[in-house]
């Protein structure tokens, strides 16, 4: 049986190692961590913050993950969507989902990233 979801892979070009860190450590709050030596050679990045763990790695041919998505829960969607604009990034605003207020935004390899809070949280419901 399934017990809990470790990490989720993610997937960029490339040299992409920088734009990662901006908008993972810098705009989305996710500390950098060191990935294990063995792994490191092959380029990508790991972000992770108690049980949210984001692993970006290299893919030669990559292509974004369009659909496929993780969803982030957050204390306040209205205020990370605002700084996430305000850094460039398109923020497109969806129907809620069953209690939750969400919208979307890609990171800068294109990979969907979805978020969501519980409606009622913040100002934003």
């Amino acid at each position: 049986m399934i017990e809990a979801l470790d990490h989720v892979q993610l997937t960029m070009p490339f040299g992409g190692e920088d734009e990662a860190r901006d908008f993972y450590a810098g705009l989305l709050g996710l500390p950098e961590v060191p990935k294990p030596l063995h792994l490191a050679k092959r380029g990508g990045c790991w972000f992770e913050s108690g049980v949210i763990k984001v692993h970006l790695g290299v893919e030669a041919d990559f292509r974004p993950a369009r659909k496929a998505h993780p969803a982030f829960r957050l204390a306040d969607l209205v205020i990370l969507a605002k700084h996430l604009a305000e850094a460039g990034f398109s923020v497109t605003e969806d129907e809620p989902l069953a209690g939750f207020d969400r919208c979307y935004v890609d990171d800068p390899f294109g990979n969907r990233i979805e978020l969501i809070e519980a409606r009622g949280r913040s100002g934003s419901a």
